[in-house]
C-alpha cells in the first residue's frame, strides 16, 4: 500500500512539475513574441523612411549602406505590406496601418498582373490579409481580379499553372514556390468565387505531387514540361545548388504548400505529404543545431556555407499549421522544432539590432546563390513569415 502511495505521490508530483515546466515555457514566448512585434513596430517604421513612396522594399547592403527597392511587378511586392498588417493586427499601431494602406494602394493595380505565376505571394500575402484582418469589403474585387489573372497561366493538358514564360533553357517551367500561389485560387473559390479556381489549385498540386518529388521526399525545384500533352521534359534547378540537390527555400515551400492543400480539401494524400516533406527536413543529417538551414541542404562546403533565415521562417510557419492536423505526437516534434526556429531568428545570431539592418527585421538570408542575387542579407520575405509564425504560435500555441 505505502509502495502504491509512493508511486501515486511520485506521478503526481512528477505531472505537476511537467505542468509547471510548460506553463513556464509558454510564458517565456509570450514575453517572447510580445518583444518580437513591439521591436517590429519600431524597425519598419525605420524601413518605411528609406523606401520611396512608389516602390517596394527587396533587401539592404551593409557595405553600401542602402536599402534595394522593387516596383510592383517585383514578385516580392506583396510582403511588406503583408508584414506590415501582420504588425498591425498584433499591435494595433494605427501608425503601421496607414503605411501598409499607402503600399496597398500602389500595389492594387497588380491584379491584372499576368506576366509569372507570382499573384498569390503578391496580391494575398497583401490583399488577403489586409480583407480578413479590417474586414473592409474594399479589398475583396482585388482579391477576386488577381486569382482570375493567376487562371490565366493555367496549362489544361499539364494540368499545371506555368511559373515562367518559355526561355531558352525552359520550354514549360513549373517551379515548387508555385504550390504558395494556390491559396489565392482555393481561397477565392471557398469563399463565393468561381469554383474552377479550386479545380485548378487541385490539379496543379496533384501533378506536383507526382512528378515534382524524390522517393526520399525532397523537392526539386523545377520541372519543366512539355504543355501541350504533360510530358516531363526534364528536372533540374535554378535557385539550388544542383539539379539533384534539396534547396532549402524549395523544401519549405513544399512543406507550406502541402500543409495549406490539405486545409482546403481535407484530402489526406497531402497530409501524409506534408507529414514526409517534414521528416525530410527535420531529420535531414545536415540541419544545424540552431535549426536554421543551409541555403541548401547538400550545399558544398557545409558547415562553411551561407545560410537561409528565410527557409527557417517558411518552415516554422508551415510546422506550427502542420501540429494543427496531425498526430499528438507530430504536433509535440513540429511546435518544438518550429519553436527552436524562432528561438534562433530571435537571437543576437540573426535578428537585427533596433534602426540597423535598413530597418529589415532578420540577417543571414540568401535569395538565389548560383545566380550571385542577395547572399547573406535580410529578405521581404523572410520578415513575412516569421511574423506569420509568431502570430501562429501565438494564437494556435500560447
Amino acid at each position: 500500500m505505502k509502495k502504491l502511495l509512493f508511486t501515486v505521490c511520485f506521478l503526481a508530483t512528477t505531472s505537476l512539475a511537467s505542468a509547471q515546466q510548460a506553463n513556464w515555457k509558454r510564458v517565456q514566448m509570450k514575453e517572447l513574441i510580445d518583444e518580437q512585434f513591439e521591436f517590429a513596430t519600431q524597425q519598419y517604421k525605420v524601413l518605411a523612411k528609406n523606401v520611396p513612396a512608389q516602390v517596394m522594399p527587396k533587401t539592404y547592403y551593409a557595405k553600401s549602406n542602402k536599402v534595394e527597392t522593387s516596383d510592383t511587378k517585383w514578385w516580392c511586392s506583396g510582403f511588406y505590406p503583408g508584414s506590415l498588417l501582420y504588425i498591425y493586427e498584433y499591435t494595433r499601431d494605427t501608425a503601421t496601418l496607414r503605411e501598409a494602406e499607402k503600399r496597398l494602394a500602389i500595389l492594387e493595380k497588380e491584379k491584372h498582373y499576368t506576366g509569372n505565376h507570382d499573384l498569390g505571394f503578391m496580391m494575398y500575402c497583401s490583399f488577403g490579409n489586409a480583407y480578413r484582418i479590417t474586414k473592409d469589403p474594399k479589398y475583396r474585387p482585388t482579391i477576386d481580379t488577381a486569382a482570375a489573372s493567376l487562371t490565366t497561366r493555367y496549362r489544361p493538358n499539364a494540368k499545371v499553372i506555368q511559373s515562367w514564360n518559355a526561355t531558352k533553357k525552359w520550354r514549360g517551367p513549373v517551379i515548387i514556390d508555385n504550390l504558395m500561389n494556390l491559396e489565392l485560387l482555393a481561397w477565392v473559390s471557398d469563399n463565393g468565387g468561381n469554383p474552377k479556381y479550386k479545380e485548378i489549385a487541385i490539379n496543379h498540386a496533384d501533378t506536383s505531387l507526382k512528378n515534382h518529388f524524390r522517393p526520399d521526399y525532397s523537392s526539386y525545384h523545377v520541372v519543366d514540361y512539355d504543355m501541350n500533352n504533360g510530358g516531363v521534359v526534364k528536372r533540374g534547378t535554378q535557385q539550388g545548388a544542383s539539379d539533384a540537390s534539396a534547396w532549402s527555400r524549395g523544401q519549405g515551400w513544399a512543406l507550406y504548400g502541402y500543409t495549406m492543400m490539405y486545409r482546403f480539401t481535407k484530402d489526406e494524400r497531402y497530409l501524409e505529404q506534408a507529414n514526409h516533406i517534414a521528416g525530410f527536413i527535420l531529420n535531414h543529417p545536415n540541419m544545424p543545431a540552431d535549426m536554421v538551414p543551409y541555403w541548401d541542404f547538400d550545399a558544398p562546403g557545409i558547415p562553411n556555407t551561407y545560410r537561409d533565415a528565410s527557409a527557417a521562417s517558411v518552415i516554422a510557419s508551415a510546422l506550427l499549421e502542420l501540429g494543427q492536423y496531425t498526430s499528438k505526437k507530430n504536433t509535440k516534434v513540429y511546435v518544438a522544432a518550429a519553436e527552436k526556429m524562432i528561438r534562433s531568428l530571435a537571437s543576437d545570431a540573426y535578428l537585427a539590432k533596433p534602426g540597423q539592418n535598413g530597418g529589415f527585421l532578420l540577417m543571414h538570408s540568401t535569395g538565389a546563390l548560383p545566380l550571385r542575387s542577395e547572399i547573406d542579407v535580410p529578405l521581404t520575405y523572410a520578415d513575412y513569415y516569421y511574423l506569420e509564425a509568431l502570430m501562429r504560435y501565438k494564437n494556435w500555441y500560447l
